[in-house]
């Protein structure tokens, strides 16, 4: 490991921030990881580094899938990897913490039933998607680490999805594809390799980086846009605290969000609500109600208000009206625990660890700050927008309620998934 100075700071620094400390972690995870590249399949070409970052949603709860708009932002949480082309047309890849060895034959590019909910299901569905779209792929020798925290609703299998493909396009395509058709990529790798039938919210996200409002009303188009959001000028720490809730059988859950909303749109004749006027929808509450049920039109509602605290959001953020951002974040918290209802699930309702979670925010922010459950919901991971003077106090309340590594202060990234201009022998 070099000295603070090495060549590969600033490309480090552009990532997780200037603080000695940070980048001195940051300098020993990659050496380490290439150390273990040089063990593992050393004796070729000089390897290459990447990164994608982990992601969190900020504004609009479950409005992705029905073609909505959302608020998200990168975090410097990533995945970190280091690669290098191989002879065959194989790709290997090992990650940190994650068993054996994922090989995947690039002579087989179609689902894999065997493969379904399972890495390597991705690494194929990202090569394909790649193909599909013209691009070159080839074999490949990989090491990982990632730092995004698995099931904490930041995104883990997104940043690692537009990882894989950032390499296959970097080694391959000399950087053909844009960031946008990465995470289109890596969401149909999701939904139709790995089987997750997820939107592109997250992989937006995650391969454009910076704070960023998506319109999904044409999701294979997305529509983007840069948001000014400067926490620390206005005295404040994105904190999100892991309950430790169990996602394990929740998938009809998160599914039933997405039928039951478009159950409503079906009322209309739309296959999503993004398509249905919010007017005409008002309009007939009563027969909606009658025809898709209560929860489904209380979901309806949650989808057309969380929109519209998106788009005010975005427009409180760039003109540095902090108050009325944090508001519409705490607005956005209360409809989905009581609107969408994902807070807990019903199949486990002595487990409320989100619900908790936001008690004690609030009984520790008052009025000062905001909080939301973060992600998917049901279970697992809180945010909160947290003034410095109660800082201390909040990391406490929280790590002693749900463990000392429970709650951790997310820092935003600028960049998105990227090939890092370090030299190997600098790090």
């Amino acid at each position: 490991m070099r000295e603070p100075g090495s060549p590969c700071d600033d490309a480090l620094a552009a990532l997780y921030g200037a603080d000695e400390a940070v980048l001195a972690r940051q300098r020993e995870r990659l050496s380490s990881l290439l150390r273990e590249f040089e063990e593992a399949y050393g004796g070729k070409a000089r390897p290459a580094v990447y990164s994608a970052p982990g992601r969190v949603e900020l504004c609009g709860n479950h409005t992705d899938h029905n073609n909505g708009v959302v608020l998200a932002a990168a975090i410097s949480q990533d995945v970190l990897a280091v690669a290098a082309r191989n002879d065959g047309r194989v790709i290997r890849l090992r990650s940190r913490g994650f068993g054996d060895e994922i090989a995947v034959d690039l002579e087989r590019l179609e689902p894999d039933p065997g493969e379904a909910g399972r890495s390597a299901a991705l690494v194929r569905g990202v090569a394909a998607a790649i193909r599909e779209r013209g691009g070159q792929v080839g074999g490949l020798d990989v090491c990982m680490a990632s730092d995004v925290l698995k099931g904490s609703g930041l995104s883990s299998s997104a940043a690692f999805e537009v990882c894989v493909g950032a390499i296959l396009d970097g080694e391959y395509n000399g950087g053909r594809f844009d960031a946008p058709t990465l995470a289109l990529m890596g969401q149909r790798a999701e939904n139709v390799f790995f089987g997750k039938p997820c939107g592109v919210m997250d992989q937006l996200a995650c391969a454009v980086g910076g704070v960023v409002a998506i319109d999904l009303h044409d999701p294979s188009a997305p529509v983007l846009a840069r948001v000014p959001l400067d926490l620390r000028a206005h005295g404040l720490h994105l904190v999100v605290t892991d309950t430790g809730g169990d996602h394990s059988g929740l998938t009809d859950d998160y599914a039933a969000i997405r039928r039951e909303m478009e159950s409503v749109a079906a009322f209309f004749g739309q296959s999503c609500l993004r398509e249905v006027p919010y007017g005409r929808f008002r309009g007939e509450l009563a027969a909606v109600r009658r025809a898709a049920g209560d929860r489904a039109t209380v979901r309806a509602l949650h989808f057309f208000e969380e929109c519209r605290r998106v788009r005010e959001a975005v427009a409180a953020a760039r003109g540095g009206d902090m108050p009325r951002f944090l508001a519409l974040i705490a607005e956005c918290g209360h409809s989905s625990v009581e609107f969408n209802q994902n807070a807990y699930s019903l199949k486990k309702p002595g487990e409320q660890g989100i619900p908790l979670a936001l008690a004690l925010s609030g009984a520790v922010l008052g009025d000062r700050g905001a909080c939301r459950l973060q992600g998917g919901g049901f279970a697992g991971t809180v945010q909160a927008f947290v003034p410095d003077g109660l800082f201390e106090e909040y990391r406490s309340a929280m790590s002693g309620l749900f463990g000392a590594d429970a709650c951790r202060e997310l820092r935003l990234r600028e960049r998105g998934a990227v090939r890092l201009d370090i030299r190997p022998d600098a790090a």
